[in-house]
Order: C-alpha cells, then structure tokens, then sequence
C-alpha cells in the first residue's frame, strides 16, 4: 500500500465508529461539558493565585488572603467534581460502545462461511477480537476524553496569556509550534510500528491455541521442546517490534519535554525582564509559570494521544477486515418456506475449490423418506457434496433441488433447521453432556434427551459417569473417546428431529458390533425421513434404498447393495477387500 493510501485508510478506519458514538451522543455533549467546566476551574486557578501574590505585595489583610485561601479550596473541590464526572461519563461511553462493537463483531463472525475461517487463523480472531479491540476502547475512552481536554485547555490557557502579555506569551509558547511536526512525523512510524505488532500478537495467539488444542498430540509425538522453541522464535520478534516501538517513544516524549524546557527558559528571561522594569506583576507572572506548567501535562498529553489513536487506527483497520468480510452464502432465500419434507435433486453439479475441481457433473435424486448411500475413497467429494447440501459454500454451477425449490431460494435458517448433520470431524464444546446433546434444541425435554441416547447406543455409558448428563466433557470432548463422541453428536442430531438425516462416515469410531447395534436402533427413525449415509464401510450403507460410488469427484456406479456386487466396479472391490480385512481380524 503505497504511503497517501495508507494515510487515508489510517483517517478512514475510525470512521466505522460514527455510528456508534452517534447512539450516545446525549451523554457524549455532558462528558464534554464536564471536560469544560474542569478546565474553567483549572484557568481560573492560577488568576486567583496571581491576584493573592499581587495583593500580599501590596499589603493585603488577612482576612482577604483567608478568602484567597476559601477560593483556591473551592476551586479545587470544583476542578476534582467535575473531573470525576467527565472521567465517568467518557469512559463509560467507551465501555457501552465497547459492549456494542464485541457484539456486533462476534454476530458478524456468525455469518461468515468456512472459507472465511480457512483464510484466518484461529489465533488471528481472537487477537483482534480482543487485543485490537482494547486498543479501539482506548480511543473512545481516554483517547476522546484527553483531545477534548487538551484542546479546551491550550484555547483557554493561550487566550489567557496573550491577554496578558502578548509578546511573553508568543515567546514561550513558539516552541510548541514544533510540536505539529512531530505529532505528524511519530504519528505515523507509531502506526505503522503497532500494525507489526498485533500481526505478531496473532501469530503468537495462534501457536498458544493450536498447542492447547492438540497438546495430546502434541506430548504423544514428544513435540513439547519443538513448540517451547517455537514460541520463544515468535515472542522474541515480538519482542524485537514492540522495542522498535519502545524507540519511538522514547525519542518522542523526551523531545516534547525539551520543547516545554525552552519554553520555561524564554519565560524566566523574558518574564523576569518584564518584572524589573515593571512592564509585568510578580504575580502575573506566577500566574504564567502556573498557566506554562499546566500546558505541560495536555502537551505531553497531546503525543499520548496520538499514540492511542494510532494504535486504534491500526487496530480498528484490523476489526474493519472481518467487518467487511461478506458470507459466500448469502441468506437471500426470498420463498416463504416454512417446512422441508426431504426430496433432494442434484442435477449437473460441480464444485471446485482453489481452482481444483472436486465434484464434476453430479445427478442424482434423493425421493422424500428414502435413504441414500454415498461410498468412495478419500478425496473423492463426499464431505463436499454434504457442505453444499447444507449451504456452507454457493452452489455456483448445476442445481440443488429440495422439495422441487433451488436450494438458493430456500431461507437458511429454514434449510438447516431441516438437516441434522453428524459432521465427519466431530466437535463438542466445553459444556456438560446435556447442554452438548440439547445444542439444537435447548427446550428438549429429559425423556427426548434420553431417548436420543439410547438410540445412538451412548445413554448406558453416560449412566455410568459420576454425575451422568451433567458430566463435563472438557474442549472438544476431551474426555470422551472418539467412538462416544460420534455417538453424542448422532443423538445430538437426532433430538433436532430433522426431515434430513445425514450422516457423514459419523460411525468410523466404533467398532463393528456398535455400528450393527446403532444401526438397529436407528432402522425406526430413519424410516419415514430423507436420510444420507456417507461411509467407507460397506456394512453401513447394504441397507439403503440407492447407492452411489464416488470416485475423483464423479459417480462411478450407482444401484442397491445386491446390484452393485453383480456388476464388475469399485463396490464389488471394496466389499471384497472389506470381507477379508474380518476374516483376518483387521476390521
């Protein structure tokens, strides 16, 4: 990105918050109100105190200076009320937003498809999800809060001064002049500093989370120093940005300070000339040794600022990514459906992913309460067929036909809670098993739940755990075997009472007599539903009403059981091959 248009993406990227600082402007308007009453008592202050000093010169009694003393106190008690209720105010306005931008974001992330997630690390959400969105609240809160105070100060303090001294205060303040130039010259090496950063952050995220997630395969090929290195490689570059930004800093602050000495330099020679040949009072020019000391702080205040916003630019930019990231699979489905029965159409279907064709030309039909059987080696397009039934990716090229509708036209909320899919690659969240088995339907009563279980052969062993259906189960099941996992996310399905059963190699866990018994206890509910088998074994699918053989993305053959092992093919081959496996005690 050449430089102009990172500039512009820079002024761009909190543009995104318009609409929600829009929602709380009333609250807003006070916050800065409260910042403007602050800084009235803060001007008025050294005022006062000038006055006493110029007084005391003079004589004053001191019952004048217990006024002065009175006054200076309530100031004080102004200055610390209205500071907390800015501070209360702006900050909480940050939190609200806060609240609302995670919403949105995590909602956002809802809708968008597996290609999206194929593209983006796990460890890259969350770092931007968290991390950069921090660095966005920053901007909101204390990053609003300290601009508006700084601006209001500099206005009200260089109004002052020049009103009292014009040529002293052009003096002293000149050398805040160079600050512009060097908020715009560290502004952007602070940006484009703090964007490495948080890619870096995300790396890091990622090897965390990918080392927790399969830390038994991880331990079971003795990998544990092989990551510990990994991680050290990556905290050490990210080590190496952040100190590359440390750099900045610490050029940038000390050079405001130099720039604040010069000005208290001016001030004592000028101002002190002034005073002895009595152009100026003693206690004006307190008053502007007190104004000059206030500008310190939104001075120094200015490039902390800047940093925030830099930082939160950079940051929002990362948010707007994902924001702007659209579903491959719009829901635009504009037929009022509102129930499925099941029969499914697939006429000249093909798929490619990355250029690769994976399914080519697919026809088949599925009529409503029968059952499909898909076999086929790996890679030969059977998980796709089922995403696409499911509209996880666009069906492009050909047609899906559900109930005689194209499947784009059918709303998705309607099509998958039609489908209960058992994926292939099972997954089950850090819940109990009841929360597991009623993720689909949370209302499931206890009689419902059980009767799931049973039928996927699970609900003896979950009787056998300590606290039963309230068991925990840890990340992705960690707890459970491969073959109750499977069996847990077929009952899950099962409880949705789905018009389209499918089931994706969902028994390749179990051993044989399980898949007989759960095949069994499936026979009744199968029947009168669109089911969809997909498996490598043959003992699966012999029992359904149509089977077809995938090869490289095609249909090779298609018939019943006792059809296809008649005809000369890859069923028949596989069959074969499946039988001696048993006879020899590998199956």
């Amino acid at each position: 990105m050449p430089p102009e248009a990172a500039g512009s993406g820079r002024a761009w990227a909190l543009a995104t918050l318009i609409p929600y600082l829009r929602q709380y402007r009333a609250r807003i308007a006070i916050g800065v109100v409260m910042v403007l009453m602050t800084n009235v008592a803060v001007v008025i202050t050294p005022q006062v105190l000038g006055s006493a000093i110029d007084d005391l010169a003079g004589g004053a009694e001191a019952g004048l200076l217990l006024r002065y003393a009175g006054l200076l106190l309530a100031l004080s008690c102004a200055e610390g009320l209205f500071r907390y209720l800015m501070r209360w105010i702006l900050i909480g306005v940050s939190r609200r937003i806060e609240f609302d931008l995670r919403n949105d974001l995590f909602r956002h992330l809802q809708r968008l498809t597996p290609s999206f997630y194929q593209r983006h690390s796990t460890g890259d959400v969350m770092a931007r999800s968290t991390n950069d969105l921090n660095a966005v609240r920053m901007v909101l809160g204390p990053g609003i809060m300290y601009s508006v105070n700084t601006l209001f100060m500099v206005l009200l303090t260089v109004t002052i001064l020049i009103r009292t001294d014009a040529g002293l205060a052009l003096l002293t303040l000149a050398p805040l002049l160079a600050v512009s130039y060097c908020v715009k010259f560290f502004g952007r090496k602070i940006h484009q500093r703090f964007e490495k950063i948080q890619e870096q952050f995300s790396m890091l995220t990622t090897l965390v989370q990918e080392n927790v997630s399969g830390i038994r395969v991880v331990k079971a090929y003795n990998q544990e120093s092989a990551f510990v290195s990994r991680f050290r490689d990556a905290n050490r570059e990210y080590m190496k940005r952040s100190m590359a930004l440390v750099k900045v800093w610490g050029v940038f602050y000390p050079l405001l300070a130099f720039l604040l000495g010069l000005s208290a330099v001016f001030l004592l020679w000028y101002g002190g000339r002034q005073v002895m040949d009595g152009a100026l009072t003693l206690g004006a020019l307190v008053s502007f040794i007190f104004y000059l000391a206030r500008l310190t702080w939104p001075t120094i205040a200015l490039g902390w600022v800047i940093n925030t916003f830099e930082r939160g630019s950079a940051s929002m930019g990362r948010i707007n990514r994902i924001l702007a990231a659209r579903p491959d699979v719009p829901d635009d489905g504009g037929l009022p459906v509102e129930a499925i029965e099941g029969r499914v159409e697939v006429r000249n279907l093909t798929f490619s992913y990355n250029g690769t064709p994976v399914l080519k030309n697919l026809e088949f039909e599925l009529p409503a309460g029968n059952t499909l059987a898909i076999v086929g080696s790996t890679g030969s397009g059977k998980s796709t067929l089922v995403h696409l039934l499911c509209r996880l990716y666009p069906v492009s090229r050909g047609r899906i036909l559900v109930d005689g509708m194209d499947i784009n036209d059918i709303p998705l909320t309607t099509l998958r809670r039609s489908i209960g899919c058992v994926p292939q690659d099972t997954f089950l969240f850090s819940e109990s098993i009841r929360d597991n088995l009623t993720f689909g339907t949370p209302d499931a009563p206890d009689q419902a739940i059980r009767e799931a279980a049973r039928t996927s052969n699970i609900l003896g062993e979950i009787q056998r755990f300590p606290d039963q259906m309230d068991t925990f189960v840890g990340e992705r099941g960690l707890t459970l075997s491969g073959g109750q996992k499977q069996r847990m996310t077929i009952a899950r399905a099962l409880l949705t009472d789905p018009r389209i059963l499918i089931l994706d190699d969902s028994l390749s866990s179990v051993d044989t007599y399980t898949e007989e018994e759960i095949l069994k206890r499936l026979a009744p509910v199968i029947a009168g539903r669109s089911t969809i088998l997909i498996s490598h074994r043959i003992s699966t699918v012999k029992g359904a009403d149509q089977i077809l053989v995938m090869d490289r993305g095609r249909i090779v053959q298609r018939g019943r059981h006792h059809e296809l092992l008649r005809t000369a093919g890859p069923y028949a081959e596989m069959h074969r091959k499946q039988l001696l496996e048993q006879e020899l005690g590998l199956a």
